[in-house]
């Protein structure tokens, strides 16, 4: 299931506990919300976030904000329950933590069978397993409901051993190699969290990385994080005026037919009009949003 193309810049975890913070979450402009009922909930709580997060859905008031429930992990006591209510709420989407192997994806599309079709499957790409598995696991979005993942730079640097630094270059090879395997199987891709979120400079340096990486959007853990987060994957007025620029060259009527031509004096080909067409057709989406 492949989700449709919208503008999932920021994509913002909430705990599912915290009345007052979903509260807020309507009116934050983050692209997507996403209401934890995992790492950000205690054991204790775990019944009580869930119940929570199913009564949010249900009352509404995101607007154009997709609406996501991160479960927890179906070994866990709380997973099929977690799973069973999420499939009833209207939600856009559930997000599965530590997905590794195939079986993963398969037992988490065997509990949801009776949910409606449009409930998306976000997968988190957080495990050295499912770092060796990516174009395995990626392939999966042609035949089940995988459709997004998420990468949790945080455990990954856990159960790697590494150091989480801010030019994150121990997890850059990670990065690429997944950008190219979720791009080759039509799968949306969100960078990881980053920790600093009272110094932005650090954390728009961090999604500007992210950008220039591939990634669709970015995963946030405080709404300070969402304004510069949109203002980095959205197009510039740069962006957007080459883009516009190139489709109206390729317009001309003495370049019908043509793959190759020269605009602005630079020469653009077919690839670069599907990429202008794409920009153009987001901007337009952030500024109807």
């Amino acid at each position: 299931m492949i989700a449709p193309d919208r503008p999932r810049r920021s994509v913002l975890y909430l705990p599912a506990s915290n009345a007052r913070a979903i509260e807020k979450a309507r009116g934050i402009p983050a692209d997507v919300i996403v209401l934890d009922l995992e790492d950000a909930v205690a054991p204790e709580a775990k019944n009580e976030a869930r119940a929570a997060a199913v009564a949010a859905v249900r009352a509404g008031g995101f607007g154009r904000r997709e609406v996501a429930i991160r479960a927890n992990g179906l070994e866990t006591p709380w997973g099929a329950d977690d799973l069973a209510a999420i499939a009833t709420t209207g939600a856009d989407a559930v997000v599965m933590p530590k997905v590794s192997t195939v079986g993963d994806i398969m037992s988490c599309e065997a509990a949801l069978a009776a949910a409606p079709r449009g409930l998306q499957l976000w997968a988190m790409i957080e495990t050295c397993a499912a770092v060796g598995a990516l174009f395995e696991l990626a392939f999966l979005a042609r035949t089940t409901r995988l459709s997004a993942w998420m990468v949790g730079t945080n455990d990954l640097a856990k159960e790697m051993r590494a150091r989480l630094t801010p030019e994150r270059s121990a997890f850059l090879p990670i990065l690429t190699q997944a950008v190219c395997a979720a791009r080759a199987n039509g799968v949306l891709i969100f960078d990881g969290v980053c920790n600093e979120f009272r110094d932005l400079a650090v954390f728009r340096a961090e999604a500007e990385q992210g950008l220039v990486l591939g990634f669709d959007g970015k995963t946030l853990i405080h709404p300070d994080q969402v304004e510069p987060c949109n203002a980095v994957f959205s197009p510039s007025e740069d962006e957007l005026a080459a883009a516009q620029a190139i489709i109206a060259g390729f317009a001309l009527p003495e370049n019908a037919g043509k793959g190759v031509i020269k605009v602005q004096g630079k020469m653009v080909e077919l690839l670069h009009l599907e990429q202008a067409r794409r920009l153009v057709a987001m901007a337009e989406q952030i500024t109807a949003g």
